[in-house]
C-alpha cells in the first residue's frame, strides 16, 4: 500500500480568485502565486510526489532528505566552478538579477504547509520544487520578466500538472492576448510544449547537475535551445533593472 506524503487539501476557488486579482495588480507579488497553488492544488502535489518516488533518480534524491537551499546559497563555491557549468551559470544569473536563493522561502510562507506533511521526504520534495525554480530559469533560458515567468510556469505546469499553476498560466495567456502580445502567447504555449518534451526536472539530481556544463545538462534533460524573445518587465522590475 502506498503511503501518502501529504494530507488532502480542499480546493478553495474563492481564495484563488482573490490571490489572482492581487497578482494581476502586482505581478511581482510572488506570495500570491503560492496562495493560488495552495488554493487549487487539491491532490496535485501528492500525485507529483508519488511520480517522483517512482522515478529511480527521484527516489534516490529524496531518500537523501537533503536540503538544496544551502548549496544554492553558497555563491562563492558556485562562482568557483568552471566557466559554462550550470552552477557557475546559476551564480551569474542570481548575481545579475540581484536575487537570493532564499527569496522564495520568504514568499512561500512555508509554515502554512507544515500541517499537511505526513512524510519527511514529502517536505523535502516540496522545498526542492520551490528552491530550484531559478535553476529551471537557467536551464530553460527564460528570463525573470513577465513573459519569461509565464513561459516558465507553462513549462512547470507541463511537468507538474498542478491545477494552480495551470490557472495562473491560463490567466497570463488571456492577458497577453487581450493586450495584443501575440508573440508572448506563442512563447507561453511553447513553454508548455517544451515542458512536455523535456525530461523530468522534478526528479533531477540538481546537486550533481550543478557540476556539469550547462549544454550537457540541457541535453540530458532533453531541453531545446533557449528561445529568443523581447522581455517585458513590470514597472517595479524595470526600475530595478
Amino acid at each position: 500500500m502506498t503511503t501518502r506524503g501529504v494530507a488532502p487539501r480542499p480546493l478553495d476557488p474563492r481564495a484563488a480568485v482573490r490571490a489572482m486579482r492581487a497578482l494581476v495588480a502586482n505581478p511581482d507579488d510572488t506570495a500570491q502565486v503560492f496562495r493560488i497553488v495552495r488554493a487549487l492544488s487539491g491532490d496535485s502535489f501528492e500525485r507529483l510526489y508519488q511520480r517522483a518516488l517512482a522515478d529511480p533518480t527521484g527516489r534516490q534524491v529524496l531518500e537523501r532528505k537533503s536540503d538544496i537551499l544551502p548549496v544554492l546559497q553558497d555563491r562563492e563555491r558556485l562562482r568557483s566552478l568552471p566557466e559554462g557549468t550550470l552552477g557557475r551559470s546559476y551564480a551569474a544569473f542570481v548575481d545579475r538579477e540581484r536575487i537570493t536563493a532564499d527569496g522564495l522561502v520568504e514568499a512561500s510562507n512555508e509554515d502554512l504547509d507544515e500541517p499537511i506533511f505526513r512524510d519527511e521526504k514529502a517536505r523535502v520534495f516540496s522545498r526542492r520544487l520551490r528552491d530550484t525554480h531559478d535553476l529551471w530559469h537557467v536551464v530553460t533560458g527564460y528570463q525573470r520578466d513577465l513573459f519569461g515567468e509565464a513561459a516558465l510556469l507553462a513549462f512547470t505546469f507541463a511537468q507538474t500538472r498542478n491545477r494552480g499553476i495551470g490557472f495562473i498560466v491560463l490567466i497570463a495567456m488571456f492577458k497577453q492576448w487581450s493586450e495584443g502580445h501575440r508573440d508572448a502567447v506563442r512563447l507561453t504555449w511553447n513553454g508548455w510544449r517544451r515542458g512536455k518534451r523535456a525530461g523530468f526536472f522534478v526528479a533531477a539530481d540538481w546537486e550533481a547537475l550543478l557540476e556539469l556544463p550547462l549544454d550537457e545538462v540541457r541535453s540530458a534533460l532533453n531541453v531545446t535551445d533557449p528561445p529568443r524573445y523581447a522581455p517585458m518587465f513590470s514597472a517595479q522590475a524595470a526600475a530595478a533593472h
